[in-house]
């Protein structure tokens, strides 16, 4: 008996995050067609911009976050910052490297003046996309504060970092730029 209702419980899980990765997918895709639209005229990857989505996960009490940003770009900084040739291929070993780079370029802090901490999970290449994943624990009510999203600036000054925030059932895009690469954020 109570193995089946753990399954069931297990299931109802897996069915919620399934639905929440299929509504990120959707927003995911939605703003590269926007930015494919816009770029149109110009050859590919003429302009520099990531999708960050971060997902507010009330059972486990946590953001996850996932930023994408092109594979040629991110290589070029992590180069940058290691001195020394990076490429990117399935199953590397550049997860150290990654996440001391994404720890440089992002960050949160709450409006108590707290800056809150976050995992690093993992990174996943995706056609010329890499998938970044971070979780960050949040255990109080979301009031905003201050957030931090530079990714790639340092290389490009038309990079443009949009960032949604879904949490409960309130949703918020903000976009960073080169000027503005820190923002008060609320809902």
């Amino acid at each position: 008996m109570f193995s089946k209702l753990f399954f069931k419980r297990r299931e109802a899980e897996e069915s919620q995050r399934a639905q929440n990765f299929l509504r990120v997918l959707c927003v995911n895709l939605f703003s590269l067609c926007v930015f494919s639209l816009f770029s149109s005229a110009r050859p590919a990857h003429d302009f520099h911009v990531s999708v960050t989505q971060m997902v507010y996960n009330q059972k486990e009490r946590t953001f996850e976050i996932s930023i994408r940003v092109f594979t040629d770009d991110l290589e070029k900084a992590l180069t940058q910052a290691a001195g020394t040739k990076v490429n990117l291929l399935p199953n590397d070993k550049n997860d150290p490297l990654i996440e001391k780079y994404v720890r440089s370029c992002f960050a949160y802090v709450s409006p108590q003046k707290q800056p809150k901490p976050f995992q690093y999970i993992g990174h996943e290449i995706e056609a010329d996309a890499n998938w970044i994943y971070l979780e960050m624990p949040y255990t109080e009510p979301f009031r905003g504060g201050m957030l931090k999203q530079a990714v790639l600036m340092e290389l490009f000054d038309d990079q443009v970092n949009m960032v949604n925030i879904n949490y409960q059932d309130q949703k918020k895009t903000v976009v960073f730029r080169k000027s503005q690469p820190v923002q008060d954020i609320s809902i």
